[in-house]
């Protein structure tokens, strides 16, 4: 599916290093980090900025089952009301939010590829079960250098062991985890001040 309309919780992830191996680092405040570095060094917005006002939404596998799937875990919220609160934020700004849903890693392949062609300023990916496996995608969203968000639902890193390495947190501009379906809203926040 694409649609497409004009106009409190702490995590830590394991560090990767055997040196630190018991140490963790901050990944969720990463986002804040990056825009305090930008301003300490001076450098205009403009220098990583595309033209397009246009932001694609990634939603991976199983997120089609929002609203119904371990509600006490992932929220109450459908897909279908987290886009369209989207779309009305993005329209308030002037941009355009497209959003694309696929249980197939293949698709959301094809949507990170096509973006850079249909000119998209940023992106922000929510990879579900992806994050922890998924090179293909993390490759994908490397090789079209359109800057992304990472986005959680839950607090991946207060979880299982296994959902506590994201593929994709190192590339990323910055990760929201564990604020529920707000989490979106404020990456678009965020993305919405530097197009």
């Amino acid at each position: 599916m694409i649609l497409t309309s004009s106009g409190g919780s702490r995590c830590n992830h394991p560090s990767r290093s055997s040196a630190n191996a018991g140490q963790n680092v901050g990944n969720c405040g990463k986002l804040a980090a990056k825009l305090a570095d930008m301003a300490k060094h001076g450098q205009a917005a403009s220098t990583t900025l595309r033209k397009s006002s246009t932001v694609l939404v990634l939603h991976g596998p199983n997120l089609n089952l929002l609203g119904s799937r371990e509600p006490g875990i992932y929220g109450s919220e459908t897909l279908e009301q987290i886009n369209q609160r989207l779309a009305r934020l993005a329209k308030t700004r002037g941009a355009t939010v497209e959003v694309f849903q696929s249980n197939h890693e293949g698709d959301l392949i094809e949507q990170v590829h096509s973006a850079k062609k249909r000119r998209v300023s940023w992106i922000i990916v929510n990879p579900g079960g992806l994050t922890h496996t998924s090179v293909a995608l993390r490759d994908a969203l490397a090789a079209v250098s359109i800057p992304f968000i990472e986005v959680h639902l839950s607090n991946i890193y207060s979880r299982e062991p296994f959902r506590r390495s994201s593929y994709f947190a190192d590339l990323a501009v910055g990760m929201v985890c564990g604020l529920g379906s707000r989490g979106y809203d404020f990456a678009l926040e965020f993305v919405l001040q530097k197009i």
